[in-house]
């Protein structure tokens, strides 16, 4: 007979439960009472149970643009989200040689993560009024004429958006490259293989789901992120800062039923991500089946 558990393990786990019901006990409140009755509040009892407030939310017409927020948010994590793939792949791709200044670059591009979140924005917007000043001062007229600012979602809160993401992105291929065993790529080029070659059918095979997860990074990031798009969006909010705006303005389960919404969108992305590795490693494992029957 096996010794019964140590008084230890009890206290570890009654510890650990806590911990889970701390971290996920906001969330699954928010998400029950964003299904409040019309006549619901922001605390409990539940007066009723229904969509009311996610069907106010959609049809519009309050204080804030939600509609609107939730697509620029949505176009703008898709844009990040491409973009952090991208140019993580290209910089991992270049670093698995050394070169001239290499490590200065490679500090410059995680510099972001320990510099203040606010302390971006604030820089990212004074560099882009800096520019709108010079270009209606020095600018052709037929651009500085009609110019109110170069700030916007897709200049200023897309630059601030990759200050954030691409050091994760970033780290996570240095990581799989410098465990990428370089022989598979070796016998690709022994076989006669070119360099696209080697990375369309032999290297991104491999390092595919790891791409999906600097991609899930990309978006899931963009999409919460709040203090680098305070001051660095120009005329028009992103979904974070619309439902930092509704704390403040409403007091209704309004707000409850948005961030259910967002959070929704959250897991349905890391769903498909994840579904999209399971489905690349069964493909895989199965060709590594019938390469070794063969």
């Amino acid at each position: 007979m096996g010794e019964g558990r140590s008084p230890a393990f009890y206290w570890l786990a009654a510890f650990f439960a806590a911990f889970v019901l701390f971290l996920y006990g906001p969330m699954i409140v928010i998400f029950i009472l964003s299904f409040q009755g019309p006549t619901g509040g922001l605390t409990f009892p539940l007066n009723g149970l229904s969509t009311h407030w996610f069907e106010r939310l959609w049809h519009g017409g309050g204080i804030v643009d939600i509609s609107g927020a939730f697509e620029r948010s949505l176009k703008l994590g898709l844009v990040v989200m491409i973009l952090t793939v991208l140019l993580s792949l290209s910089a991992g791709l270049a670093f698995r040689k050394r070169f001239q200044g290499s490590d200065l670059l490679f500090f410059v591009a995680v510099a972001s993560l320990i510099v203040p979140s606010i302390v971006t924005s604030l820089g990212i917007a004074l560099e882009f009024r800096l520019l709108d000043d010079f270009i209606k001062n020095h600018g052709p007229e037929w651009l500085a004429g009609d110019l109110k600012t170069t700030m916007g979602t897709f200049t200023s809160g897309l630059g601030a958006h990759l200050t954030w993401t691409l050091p994760f992105g970033l780290l996570v291929m240095f990581a799989i490259f410098n465990r990428f065993d370089a022989r598979y790529e070796e016998a690709a080029r022994d076989l006669g293989a070119t360099p696209w070659q080697s990375l369309r059918f032999v290297i991104l095979p491999i390092i595919l789901p790891s791409v999906i997860g600097v991609g899930l990074f990309g978006f899931t990031l963009s999409w919460d992120e709040i203090a680098r798009s305070s001051q660095a969006m120009g005329e028009h909010n992103t979904l974070p800062m619309e439902l930092q705006a509704l704390t403040t303005t409403v007091t209704t389960p309004e707000i409850y039923a948005l961030g259910t919404a967002t959070t929704g969108v959250s897991f349905a992305v890391i769903a498909l991500a994840l579904f999209a590795i399971m489905l690349i490693r069964a493909r895989q494992a199965r060709y590594g089946s019938d390469a070794g029957q063969a």
